[in-house]
Formats: structure tokens, C-alpha cells, sequence
């Protein structure tokens, strides 16, 4: 059973609501415009909805007509506010010349002051109201700024961080000011007091699937006298306000939803919310150390927890919550494509670790304590996975040793090259942002490093090398060189494997592979920046050396041959990893060194042109590899479950917590094997030497994302038939599919 923890993007429908939608669809679905019998059954049911949420909303006068929702009601109120000052612009009046909304409001509201703005021509300042360190809005700025302000713009309470707003405060602020005001009262309704009349709120837009109804409706309240200009103009429905045909099953839904809220005893008080919200608080500390709370929660929403977990991404936490049956999201449902650090928290000035790892649980005012206890038992499960994989400290017996374990932050690449058996290990270009998940992860697999190794010196970040040779000292091999390579040796014993150091000067002067040798010969390199996938490190920095770089790439051509696989230190596009042959095809100026049509001088030239340029990665970090392969399409990979066929095999490449809190069935006659994504560069030497390039290879994770970048990664080194099941297995099927 999934534990939906979700509630500030949507909520279930009441079964009251469902009720009273499905009536209306079936017996009372005359429109509300018709004369007839039909229809005057509709307009009562209308104008008795319309009754009950004044009731609610405590608003007796003014505007209060239905929408499809908050975006509907925000674009409505913008524009008629906006369509004011353009009307007394028109007239020679002077208009105030800012637009000002709160630097943490939900990215419709500054969107719509834009479009608008724009689109009536009228050219004024749109700002963001600073907020300090707790979400709340600046109102020493805002009272400095609103006599200068046309409209102002300001949330009720935020819907990631559940933050309330001090309306009392901001509507002091705007005292004396001639500026009209939006208030965003999609989280406050059922949950606080608007006090719209007593306010002085201009507008304030709801939704009703936030608050158990069903989405595509919704309200707008406009202040009685305050400016209004309709959105949409047609047959005059909601007295001319708001054309077209009213949404009569979803306004009869909202309707038993108010009701349930004006009547009681279907939501829970306060109280009970904020003693439900402690024990999920007090449950997640336990879960995860160090885990830091985003907004105070005596400021917050009764049911929103903002939080973050130390060396964790909200991804990866996103991903175990789902494992357990948690939905859980990283902030605004609307944003959550696009998997950056939050605006919101960005806003409010918090440290870029807490804004990169933010996770949002919301529960709803409907949900029994029998779901806040299941949730908590599942948090508890979470973290015992996450021990028993070595990714929190607390594991009874070491869990098992990797091979090969890629770790990644924000393109670049730190690996663990073990052997199993004995449990000794290197770590490859360590990376400050994981030194403490790294220690916690080799204590608590017990492994025994030998040495900590950099490929070269890093120019765009800090090796964190030193620190974890200090922490871990007991195995080390010393004394090391620069790049942490034990001196006297010529070779590095892992066990059955063992590691050799090959110079490439080029990128830096000091860059250095490292090719691992097992008892069937080379299995694969740690190229550092020399050889990206799609791309060659740049040598333009101070420590590189590019004339010796052409040399280095016949050398390391020559040591490795064409189809081992190489391990770079940054992996801009999710490529994994690749071969000399295939960079070869797909890098025009790699092949032309390689196969001597450009000499040394030649190559640096071309190399140093194209390297003139260079923007920072969509991480904003130094970019430390010009792409330079031939611009390829993205072929379609994804295929449905029903799809899979006998003979390949069905690879699950979520993290080894994930696997532990749910697997799938594979269908009949297609094995399944777990190899996570973070390991899965540990079967490449193997799949490349022995597997056949048309077996079809059928890549699975939770949701999709990461199967499909493995089978475009595999399809890059030439297996045709890699596959990822589309939607993961959110939407894997129940039964095994035929």
C-alpha cells in the first residue's frame, strides 16, 4: 500500500465529493444557464455552493466566482489589476511604476505579472519582495517600497516550505499605499483564516484539489470595488465574470468539501495536525542524523515538514521514500521536472547543500492517525536499509563489498575500485561534497584502504584526498606522491585485481590514468579529464600542458587498445563511461590525432580554438571538457513492459537501499538482475568482451529516469537492442506481463 505524503501538490477526492460529483453527472446535469427544470436544479446547486464558500471564506460581499483552478485566478486577478493602471496611464494619471510579489510566491504568480506586463505594454519594474532567513516576507523593505507599488503579490502560506505568511503585517506595511493586493490562498484554505474584509485583500485565488476536491476547479474572490476585467469574454456565465459553461460536477465536489469544512468533523483540528506533523518530525530525526528542518515549524502549516539529510540529494531520498512506498516530493509538483535546487530555499538564503537536498512531506488534513503511524514505520525502514547498504552508520555486519562504485556530484565522478573478498580498496577523485557519505560508507562496508588517488590536480574543484587519508589512516600505503600513488610501488594490489599508474600529460601536467588488471588481462582505465565521453578535458588552464597533449592520446591508445573501457572524471550527459573507438566515431578531433592527419601542434591549435568559449556546465561549474563529438539525436529508448521478450534480460538499476525495500517480478522467461546504476560500470568490461551487441537489454529503476540514461549509455557503446521499461515501476504492471 503507497502512504501518499504529497498533500501541498494534491489530495485524493473526498468520497463526499466523488459522491456529489458522480450525482451530478448522472441525475442533476442541466446547465445552470438553461430556463428549464433542468437547469434551475443546476443554478441552485450553483448559487448554493457559492453560499457555502462565502460562509467559509467569510466573505459576505464582493466577487466570488468559480474558476479552473488558482493559475486561472491568478491570471484573472493580474490582469484586471494590471488593466487598471494601463486604463489610468490612458487617462494622464501617473501609475506607480512596480509590480512587486514575494521572492518565494509560486512561479505563476511572477509569470503572469510578466506576461501581462508585456503583453498591455505596460513596461513597469517587476521586483521581489526579500524574505529572511525563515521564509517570511521583508516588510521594512516592502513598507519602503509599496507607496511606489501598483500591485503587490503575496502568498497566505507556502506550499514548499508550509511557511505562513504575516498578512497582519504585510497588510500594515500597505497602509496609505494606493497599491492592490493578491493573496495566494491556494495551502490556507481549511487550514487558516483569511479574514479577507477585515484585511483589505484586493483578490485571492483557490484551488480546489489541494484541499480534496478534484482538480479543474476552483475560486477567485475579488474585493468588492476592486478593479476587474474578465479573462475570458463569451455567453456571460458568472454574471459576465468568468465565460463559459460552468464545471458543475467539480463545483458540486468543492461544494460537499466546504461543507465538510463548515460542518466539522471530517478534517482534523489544529492540534491534532500539529501532533501528527511532531511524531513524523520526531521520526525522520530518528531516521536520519544531522537531518536539519528548512522553516520552523512554529511558523508552518500544522501538516508541511521542509527537510533536509547531509550528504544525501533530494533525489536520493525521493527514490528510497518511493522504494518504501512513500510518495514524498523535492517542492513544487510544477517544478519537480526539472530536479534543481529550490527557488524557494534559494530565496531564503539557505546553504546550497539544504536547497540541492530539500524534500517536502505533506499529509492532509482528511488523513487518520492509523496512515501518520504506518508513515513513521516506513521512515524507520528506510533508514535500516540505508545501514544495511552502508549509506548510515548503525549496520550490525559490513554489507557487501562493490567491485566498482561511481559516485557523482554535479557531473563529477569519484569511484571505489574494491576487492570484495579481502576488502581493500582505492577511491579515485574524491570529491569534497562526498567525504562524509564516502567515510561512512567504507567504515561501514569495513573496508581497508590502501590509497586515496587523484587523476590530476582538479581545476575546478578541491580534492578531499587529505581529509579522508586522515580520517582512514590504518591501511594506507606510504609515503604517496602528490596524487596519493604509493612511491615505492610499481603496482597496486587489490587482490585479485591490481592497479597500474600511466602519465598523460595534457589536460594538466600531472594528469595520470590509472588501468586496473585483472587475471584475463585490462579491464578498464581511470582516465580522469583526458577523455570524456563526447568531449577531451580542455588544456587551458595554468598546470596543463597542451603541447604533450596529442602524445598522451597515442599513448594511452597504444596501453589500452580501442575497446577498453574508460572511466572519466566528469560525465556532463550521463554517458557512464566509454572507448577509445567509440569516442572515436563521435569526436572528429580525437580520431584526427589519433590516426596522425593532425600532428601535435596541429591538435593543440584546433584544441585551443575550441576552447575559447567555454560557458559553465548547467551545474554552474567550470566546465573541464569542451564537447566536441558530432551533434547525435536522442532516439526514443523507453518500451512498455508488455513489450519485453524472452531471451534478454531485465536489468533493475536502482541503488541497492532502493532494492532492498521492493523488487518486481520479472516476466516469464526474461531474467531479471539487480546491478545499480552506481555499480553498473563494474559489468561493462564483461558485457563489451563477451556479450553480444543485439542482446536485448531491458533497463528498470523507479521512475524511468535513470534505465533510460543506462540504455542510451549502453546503446553509445554499440548494444542496439538496450532498452529502458518506460515509467519504471511506477507503472510496472501487476501482473507479469504476457
Amino acid at each position: 500500500m503507497e502512504i501518499y505524503l504529497d498533500a501541498n501538490a494534491t489530495t485524493p477526492v473526498l468520497p463526499q465529493a466523488r459522491a456529489a460529483a458522480l450525482a451530478v453527472m448522472a441525475e442533476a446535469f442541466g446547465n445552470p444557464s438553461s430556463i428549464h427544470g433542468a437547469g434551475l436544479k443546476a443554478r441552485a446547486l450553483l448559487d448554493g455552493v457559492r453560499a457555502t464558500a462565502r460562509r467559509v471564506l467569510q466573505a459576505p460581499s464582493g466577487q466570488l466566482l468559480f474558476t479552473s483552478g488558482a493559475t486561472e485566478g491568478i491570471q484573472t486577478a493580474v490582469l484586471s489589476a494590471l488593466n487598471a493602471l494601463r486604463e489610468r496611464r490612458a487617462a494622464g494619471e501617473a501609475i506607480p511604476a512596480l509590480l512587486l510579489y514575494g521572492a518565494t510566491e509560486h512561479k505563476a504568480v511572477p509569470e503572469a505579472l510578466r506576461h501581462w506586463n508585456a503583453l498591455l505594454g505596460l513596461s513597469l519594474e517587476v521586483r521581489a519582495i526579500p524574505v529572511g532567513p525563515y521564509g517570511r516576507h521583508d516588510l521594512a523593505w516592502l513598507r519602503a517600497h509599496a507607496p511606489q507599488a501598483g500591485l503587490v503579490c503575496t502568498m497566505a502560506a507556502n506550499n514548499e516550505t508550509g511557511v505562513i505568511s504575516d498578512l497582519d503585517g504585510i497588510a500594515a506595511a500597505l497602509a496609505g499605499s494606493s497599491a492592490l493586493w493578491l493573496v495566494d490562498g491556494v495551502q490556507a484554505l481549511g487550514k487558516l483564516p483569511l479574514r479577507l474584509l477585515e484585511r483589505g485583500i484586493d483578490y485571492a485565488p483557490f484551488s480546489g484539489h489541494k484541499l480534496y476536491a478534484p482538480k479543474g476547479v476552483g475560486l477567485l474572490y475579488v474585493r468588492e470595488g476592486a478593479p476587474f476585467t474578465p479573462l475570458m469574454a463569451g455567453g456571460g456565465q458568472e454574471g459576465s465574470l468568468r465565460s463559459g459553461t460552468e464545471n458543475m460536477a467539480g463545483i458540486a465536489a468543492l461544494g460537499a468539501v466546504l461543507s465538510a469544512l463548515e460542518q466539522g468533523g471530517v478534517f482534523a483540528p489544529a492540534a491534532e495536525l500539529q501532533a501528527r506533523r511532531e511524531r513524523l518530525a520526531q521520526a525522520l530525526r530518528a531516521a536520519f542524523p544531522g537531518l536539519v528542518l528548512n522553516a520552523p515549524l512554529e511558523l508552518s502549516l500544522p501538516t508541511t515538514l521542509n527537510f533536509s539529510v547531509p550528504g544525501f540529494s533530494a533525489r536520493q531520498l525521493l527514490d528510497l521514500f518511493d522504494a518504501a512506498g512513500l510518495r514524498l516530493s523535492g517542492g513544487s509538483a510544477c517544478g519537480a521536472a526539472r530536479a534543481q535546487p529550490s527557488d524557494v530555499l534559494q530565496a531564503m538564503g539557505l546553504p546550497a547543500w539544504q536547497t540541492a537536498a530539500a524534500v517536502r512531506l505533506s499529509f492532509g488534513a482528511a488523513d487518520d492517525a492509523a496512515l501518520i503511524d504506518a508513515a513513521c514505520s516506513r521512515l524507520a525502514a528506510c533508514a535500516q536499509a540505508l545501514q544495511a547498504c552502508g549509506e548510515l552508520p548503525g549496520a550490525a555486519t559490513p554489507g557487501r563489498l562493490p567491485a566498482l562504485t561511481r559516485f557523482v556530484v554535479d557531473g563529477a565522478c569519484c569511484y571505489v575500485l574494491a576487492d570484495p573478498d579481502s576488502r581493500r580498496c582505492v577511491v579515485v577523485d574524491p570529491l569534497p561534497e562526498l567525504t562524509p557519505r564516502l567515510l561512512t560508507w567504507l567504515r561501514a562496508h569495513q573496508a581497508r584502504l590502501l590509497a586515496v588517488l587523484d587523476t590530476h590536480s582538479h581545476g575546478d574543484h578541491a580534492s578531499s584526498a587529505a581529509e579522508l587519508r586522515q580520517a582512514l589512516p590504518a591501511e594506507l600505503l606510504q609515503p604517496a606522491d602528490t596524487l596519493g600513488w604509493p612511491q615505492s610501488l610499481q603496482a597496486l594490489e587489490l587482490g585479485a585485481s591490481w592497479l597500474t599508474r600511466l602519465p598523460l600529460p595534457g589536460h594538466t601536467e600531472d594528469s595520470t590514468a590509472y588501468l586496473l588488471h585483472g587475471p584475463q588481462g585490462l579491464r578498464l582505465a581511470c582516465v580522469g579529464d583526458t577523455v570524456l565521453p563526447g568531449a577531451l578535458g580542455r588544456s587551458d588552464f595554468a598546470q596543463s600542458a597542451p603541447a604533450a597533449y596529442g602524445t598522451s592520446l597515442r599513448t594511452l591508445l597504444q596501453a589500452v587498445g580501442p575497446h577498453t573501457l574508460l572511466l572519466p572524471g566528469h560525465d556532463y550527459e550521463h554517458r557512464l563511461a566509454c572507448t577509445l573507438a567509440v569516442e572515436r566515431a563521435a569526436q572528429p578531433l580525437l580520431d584526427g590525432v589519433l590516426s596522425g592527419q593532425l600532428d601535435d601542434a596541429g591538435f593543440a591549435r584546433a584544441k585551443a580554438q575550441l576552447e575559447q568559449h567555454l560557458g559553465p556546465t548547467e551545474y554552474q561549474t567550470l566546465a573541464c571538457g569542451a564537447r566536441v563529438d558530432c551533434a547525435q539525436g536522442s532516439e526514443p529508448v523507453e518500451l512498455v513492459a508488455a513489450a519485453l521478450q524472452p531471451g534478454g534480460l531485465l536489468v533493475d538499476v536502482r541503488e541497492p537501499y532502493e532494492q532492498r525495500l521492493g523488487t518486481a517480478p520479472a516476466p516469464a522467461g526474461v531474467p531479471m538482475r539487480a546491478l545499480p546504476w552506481s555499480e553498473l560500470a563494474a559489468e561493462l568490461p564483461d558485457w563489451l568482451a563477451e556479450l553480444p551487441r543485439q542482446t536485448p537489454l531491458y533497463f528498470i529503476c523507479r521512475s524511468g529516469n535513470r534505465s533510460a540514461l543506462a540504455a542510451r549509455a549502453l546503446r553509445r557503446l554499440g548494444f542496439g537492442q538496450a532498452w529502458s521499461v518506460a515509467g519504471g515501476l511506477a507503472l510496472w504492471p501487476a501482473r507479469e506481463p504476457r
